[in-house]
């Protein structure tokens, strides 16, 4: 029985420092989470409508690793709808079509190296 634990807990202490040598180095990465300025509260959209999205790009870090993208969410769910890709987040803006969707109120979701949302604003979709 003692043997037993001896053993186990060598094992135990192999296995926990070969993980820790095996941990890549931490590297510093940019954060960049500008703030959504357009939708904001009380826009209203139309499905199949043409709109920028813009955000606050006054103060982006030298270099952005990541291509960004924008989808929307509704109360706390995603609609799986990717609305742009693979544009500059330096730029500011990006144009969007609007998606056909039930009426509703949704914000929109700008991802870079975050998540971040801008104000809830209304679509009138295709169905009422």
């Amino acid at each position: 029985m003692i043997f037993t634990h001896i053993v186990s807990s060598a094992l135990l202490g192999l296995l926990a420092s070969a993980g820790l040598s095996a941990a890549a180095p931490v590297e510093s990465r940019d954060v960049y989470a500008p703030k959504v300025l357009y939708p904001h509260a009380g826009t209203v959209w139309y499905s199949g409508q043409r709109h920028n999205v813009t955000w606050d790009n006054s103060d982006p870090p030298k270099s952005i690793s990541n291509r960004a993208f924008i989808v929307m969410r509704q109360d706390v769910f995603f609609i799986p709808v990717v609305l742009a890709h693979d544009f500059d987040l330096r730029a500011g803006r990006v144009e969007v079509t609007v998606p056909d969707v039930v009426t509703g109120n949704f914000s929109i979701v700008l991802f870079g190296d975050s998540g971040n949302w801008g104000e809830t604003f209304t679509i009138n979709g295709v169905i009422p």
